[in-house]
């Protein structure tokens, strides 16, 4: 589900000071206990923060719905938006479910770096 960013046999690293911090912002991506299945974790993007309004619709609905991500919560989204399960289906995600964040790939070596700005920028809402 998050697709081109994160691909099959892609290594990367994980922090987890930033939860601790509450320094988790828009546009990161996060490793979080899963809402569905607490004994996996699931890998998504950081699209609201608490008291944001994000776009709670599919990007194929013609009639667009928001809402705004309550206290304690993140809204979280796959890259890959026509086939992740995600905040559009389970909701807000509490914070405290967040395990760590996702700052550099190492693996393959011809794509070594940070991680690239999100596919889905205009899911992004500032109002």
């Amino acid at each position: 589900s998050m697709e081109p960013t994160i691909q099959t046999s892609v290594f990367f690293f994980a922090e987890t000071l930033s939860r601790h911090f509450y320094c988790i912002r828009k546009g990161d991506i996060v490793i979080v206990k899963s809402p569905n299945d607490p004994k996996s974790n699931i890998c998504k993007r950081v699209i609201g923060l608490e008291g944001d309004k994000v776009c709670t619709s599919n990007p194929s609905d013609f009639l667009k719905s928001h809402s705004y991500v309550p206290k304690g919560h993140v809204w979280l989204e796959g890259d890959n938006l026509r086939n992740s399960t995600d905040s559009r289906y389970y909701g807000p995600v509490p914070y405290g479910l967040i395990r760590g964040r996702i700052w550099l790939k190492v693996w393959p070596l011809n794509d070594f770096g940070f991680l690239r700005a999100s596919p889905n920028g205009h899911r992004f809402l500032d109002d």
